[in-house]
């Protein structure tokens, strides 16, 4: 029987609270990644930390309902992260972070450990990781980094060097400024860089040559959790020994799902 692809995500929950509603929904992109993995008939874990408030046992709680490992979710005093959304046009503007015990979030020898057991490692850059990404790449593990729309200088700094999959989203630059930013991104380390474009698809490039794809076809209800969607699908598609051209497919295919729904899961 063929072994299930599992992957191991690392750093920052939050509770997405929507406040025209008063709902709340968990979140945080790795814990996303997580999520879609086990949508997608994969094995994930997550590895973070949660207040000893209710929404820590909330964020508990749903990502054990979707089959993630929670066994290195650690529990400190205080409250758990929170991000205050409204939505407009079906988009989410994001408001206030409160990042509680997030603040307090460190690695230890031991998940070190447990996150070398699986096949891949996904981070991103509110995770706090980036520090000890070399003690997962010197296991020969590979590293996903999810470096978003406004990528720190010093993050990338520390992390490029370390990942294998570098991720961005960016819809506002045009073709040629992207290219030599996609360029210099793959100088730094990165086997693949990957760039979301929301409503004009994904551009991914190996070193050799840029791969475009265009988004699949759905009705928009919320944009949250979109992009960490197509990066567990593309990273997906890419442990299951697919092509560039079809990690991307069936990174927009899991993207479409979510966007059709509210919350990011």
């Amino acid at each position: 029987m063929k072994k299930k692809i599992n992957i191991a995500a690392v750093g920052d929950n939050c509770i997405d609270l929507y406040d025209s509603t008063g709902e709340i929904y968990p979140g945080g992109n790795p814990v996303n990644v997580a999520v879609y993995i086990k949508r997608m008939k994969g094995d994930s874990s997550y590895t973070g930390v949660v207040g000893n408030d209710y929404y820590g046992k909330f964020m508990i709680d749903a990502i054990s309902k979707k089959g993630v490992d929670t066994s290195h979710i650690k529990v400190l005093d205080g409250k758990t992260a929170v991000t205050h959304v409204k939505i407009k046009d079906g988009d989410r503007i994001l408001g206030e972070y409160e990042e509680g015990v997030m603040k307090d979030f460190k690695l230890t020898d031991e998940d070190i450990d447990f996150l070398c057991s699986h096949d891949l490692v996904i981070t991103g850059i509110w995770g706090m990781v980036e520090s000890e990404l070399h003690k997962i790449k010197e296991r020969d593990v590979p590293v996903a980094f999810d470096f978003a729309d406004n990528p720190d200088e010093g993050i990338l700094n520390k992390a490029l060097p370390y990942v294998d999959y570098a991720f961005f989203s960016n819809d506002e630059s045009d073709d040629e400024e992207l290219y030599q930013f996609m360029k210099y991104i793959k100088s730094k380390g990165p086997s693949i860089v990957a760039v979301t474009r929301g409503e004009k698809g994904s551009l991914a490039y190996d070193g050799k040559e840029f791969t475009s794809h265009g988004i699949s076809d759905c009705e928009v209800v919320d944009s949250m959790g979109a992009g960490d969607s197509y990066i567990a699908g593309f990273l997906m598609g890419i442990l299951e020994g697919k092509s560039i051209k079809e990690s991307m497919e069936k990174g927009a295919e899991s993207s479409s799902i979510t966007l059709g729904y509210y919350g990011a899961w």
